[in-house]
């Protein structure tokens, strides 16, 4: 997979995993990344499918419908992906915190309702559910951010709610934050974020 590897202070021990949305590239979450913890080391993927020439996570029969088969072993392959990075960068596999935006929060998702203990926490923005009618892993104490849009038409609220409810229900801490906005991320979504995240890793 195409990615950027950055190891930034050596004292921080989180990793944030940056996963783009549709269309967009390696380099369009680092400046949310800068925003949430400058100190943490960054891994940024690229998408490996492409639809219409725009990069993806995983393909989709059409918009709001996923190809499940794909996703899962998409899915698999992210988490594969992450487990040779951590030993090819040094960095610790239990500290990484997903940072995905629409597509890349969707895959982001998919490894919370597919695998154990693969991710730290997540901040989720704009996304929607991954699958529905499958068991999902004891996610007990996980902590889960997810940035909505309360005028979103590609994930409405009740995408949200059910998303939220479904994490919930498997264990996890789950906090959402409502911006009056549609699908764009807002300033105000990642200084929430930015605040989530500094509660769960540094208890401020």
């Amino acid at each position: 997979m195409k990615a950027i590897f950055e190891k930034r202070d050596e004292t921080n021990p989180y990793t944030l995993l940056l996963l783009h949305g549709t269309g967009g590239n390696e380099r369009d979450l680092l400046p949310i990344a800068d925003m949430i913890d400058k100190g943490a080391s960054v891994l940024s993927v690229r998408g490996n499918v492409l639809e219409n020439g725009m990069p993806r996570f995983f393909k989709r029969l059409r918009e709001g419908v996923f190809d499940e088969e794909d996703l899962i072993f998409r899915t698999d392959e992210l988490k594969n992906y992450l487990h040779e990075a951590a030993e090819e960068h040094g960095f610790d596999r239990d500290k990484v915190i997903a940072v995905g935006y629409s597509n890349g929060a969707n895959i982001a998702g998919s490894l919370l309702y597919h695998y154990n203990n693969v991710l730290n926490g997540a901040v989720l923005l704009h996304p929607m559910v991954p699958r529905r009618g499958i068991e999902l892993p004891d996610m007990s104490g996980t902590p889960v951010f997810i940035g909505a849009g309360k005028n979103d038409p590609i994930c409405p609220p009740q995408e949200t709610e059910e998303l939220e409810a479904s994490l919930m229900e498997a264990g996890a801490a789950v906090e959402v934050f409502w911006a009056d906005q549609g699908h764009q991320l807002t300033r105000e979504e990642i200084d929430n974020a930015a605040s989530w995240y500094k509660k769960v890793t540094k208890g401020e």
